[in-house]
């Protein structure tokens, strides 16, 4: 089956899922070519036990516009995780997660998919549904190897506009989802520097 790259990006108000909450989340599907197949997004209720994390709400303060379309008119979370893996399961295609960084955004929706619809994100040999294929794609590490850059050099300042689709990375999830498609849909379409290994 073909790949359906599900490119996301997500908002917390603090590091760890679970001790804080995702606030927001989106995410923009790609077809084999990069061509776009369909988007979510949506803003979430915080977890009821959940407290936030003061340096992250801080940080935040820089960023009004953001904060307020990751806290306007949130939904239940466990409402939201439902449509979410019932949309991902309607898509043509075998479902590859992809973020950039992959381990970040990747803990998040894991952890919001086990704790509330009782499946898992990733392939693997546990027991239960898994919503997506493969161990997922991180697109930093997948720059890196398209361009032969330094890992640490591939961050969202360092790529010349054009490759992010000139969408503006101002931290609200839609946006920056939409930013790292484009970003995956350039790196489809790059020849990977000849490898000088001896």
């Amino acid at each position: 089956m073909t790949p359906v790259y599900v490119v996301t990006d997500i908002e917390v108000n603090g590091p760890t899922p679970g001790q804080h909450s995702m606030l927001a989340f989106a995410s923009v599907a790609l077809d084999a070519g990069g061509g776009e197949i369909d988007s979510f997004e949506a803003v979430l209720e915080t977890l009821p036990e959940a407290g936030e994390d003061r340096i992250t709400i801080e940080w935040f303060k820089g960023f009004p516009e953001a904060w307020a379309a990751a806290t306007t008119n949130p939904e239940p979370p466990e409402r939201v995780m439902a449509r979410y893996a019932d949309w991902v399961r309607a898509l043509p295609g075998q479902p590859v997660f992809a973020a950039h960084p992959l381990a970040f955004d990747g803990a998040w929706i894991d952890y919001y998919l086990r704790r509330l619809c009782g499946i898992r994100m990733l392939k693997g040999p546990w027991i239960g549904e898994r919503l997506f294929d493969t161990a997922g794609l991180c697109l930093q590490a997948f720059a890196a190897g398209r361009t032969g850059w330094d890992f640490h050099a591939c961050h969202t300042e360092a790529y010349p506009p054009e490759w992010l689709g000139h969408v503006p990375h101002d931290h609200t999830s839609i946006n920056d989802a939409r930013g790292y498609a484009n970003l995956l849909r350039t790196l489809l379409h790059m020849t990977a520097p000849t490898d000088t290994w001896r």
